[in-house]
């Protein structure tokens, strides 16, 4: 068991604010997840040139500093960083399969959480409130943002294991729910390339969504592929740069409500988690109905 939610603020003089509009739903959900909380929030695009790393290190004593000093001078190429604790978000106009080679060879304790030009993730264990704190959450900005908390049922509880997880670029999913087949996605997805961080049965659908994506499928043929080829029970709540999307497996069994106001979408597991959001009395709050796909964009 385990909680999402999803906003989207379609004002734009909310949207300074959207960190404070998450938190609670956020900690409305520490119940279906005490272990492990995360969020990707999309904001403003860097510049086109450039794309920017969220990471994450071992120990909040990092030596971020060092890290940039030693990329900058590996690329004469000093990339701009700023840092919460062990989070880091560093952009840089060098190409993303340097960044991650560089990464690996160098640093390879410290974790790539997400890339893209508008997506910063922060993930880490214990509980929805805590983590908040430990990276400020409530003082995020953004358009949309997607978060999770985690009661871990098929695999370790580590940061690494926490949801969001990522996948290409700008591109993150969270999960309620258990995929039966997340070994066979996982070997065929092997097969083309694609590697894998950890065992989670959630990162099996999020690179086999991406992957299809790359291959040529929209969104939705994506989503549609994915009726035939996810095995389980689910909710999934998905974010790209200018959308949010949420579908649930044929048979509806996870819990998830939506509700559509003239401000924003909000989703969440429970409602509770979407009673304290600005006029929610004037929204249209709807459970979504299984296999169907719902997106919103900014």
């Amino acid at each position: 068991m385990c909680g999402i939610v999803g906003l989207l603020v379609k004002n734009q003089s909310m949207r300074a604010n959207i960190g404070g509009l998450m938190m609670p739903m956020l900690i409305g959900m520490t119940e279906r997840g005490p272990d492990s909380a995360g969020m990707a929030v999309f904001t403003a695009p860097v510049a086109a040139n450039e794309l920017k790393y969220s990471l994450y290190a071992p120990s909040m004593e990092f030596n971020w500093k060092l890290l940039v000093e030693e990329f900058g001078s590996h690329f004469t190429n000093k990339p701009k960083l700023s840092t919460k604790g062990n989070h880091a978000i560093v952009i840089t106009s060098v190409a993303s399969q340097q960044v991650k080679t560089w990464l690996k060879q160098s640093y390879p304790n410290v974790h790539l959480l997400s890339v893209g030009h508008s997506i910063d993730v922060y993930k880490d264990t214990g509980l929805p409130a805590d983590v908040a704190a430990r990276y400020d959450l409530p003082t995020l900005s953004g358009t949309h943002l997607v978060g999770h908390t985690r009661m871990a049922t098929e695999s370790a509880i580590t940061p690494a294991h926490a949801h969001p997880f990522t996948a290409g670029e700008d591109w993150c999913l969270v999960h309620n729910g258990s995929l039966s087949n997340a070994h066979s996605l996982r070997r065929k997805l092997e097969h083309e390339g694609i590697t894998f961080e950890t065992d989670n049965d959630t990162e099996a659908a999020c690179r086999y969504l991406e992957w299809r994506m790359r291959e040529g499928d929209d969104l939705k043929a994506a989503l549609e592929h994915g009726f035939e080829d996810l095995d389980g029970f689910y909710t999934l709540l998905m974010g790209t740069k200018t959308e949010l999307a949420l579908v649930r497996d044929p048979f509806a069994c996870k819990p998830a409500v939506v509700a559509e106001h003239d401000d924003y979408v909000a989703i969440a597991s429970e409602f509770r988690s979407l009673a304290h959001l600005p006029d929610i009395k004037n929204a249209h709050v709807f459970e979504p109905s299984p296999k169907e796909m719902y997106v919103w964009k900014i």
